[in-house]
């Protein structure tokens, strides 16, 4: 997990990567587990202050919205890139 340093300090970056992680323990479905996912961190008014409820509260239903997303059978007539021609090279 990268935390920009627009976040804060050292102090505050490591407060947020704890956040995060642990609310995707607590949120994410396995469904989603194996995939990788970028969060970016934009810039915080004061990141001492986020908590892990403030975090699942914003992420929790976005990772759910994603496993949905997952789940749904693609549509008729899309190319998964399986299913794409190799380029021979």
């Amino acid at each position: 997990m990268a935390i920009s340093k627009k976040v804060g300090n050292a102090v505050a970056r490591n407060r947020v990567k704890r956040v995060l992680r642990e609310c995707f323990r607590l949120c994410a479905p396995q469904s989603v587990s194996g995939l990788d996912i970028v969060v970016v961190a934009k810039k915080c008014p004061d990141p001492s202050r986020m908590t892990l409820h403030l975090a699942c509260r914003d992420l929790c239903p976005i990772l759910e919205r994603m496993a949905k997303d997952l789940d749904r059978p693609a549509r008729p007539g899309s190319v998964t890139p399986c299913d794409a021609p190799s380029s021979g090279l």
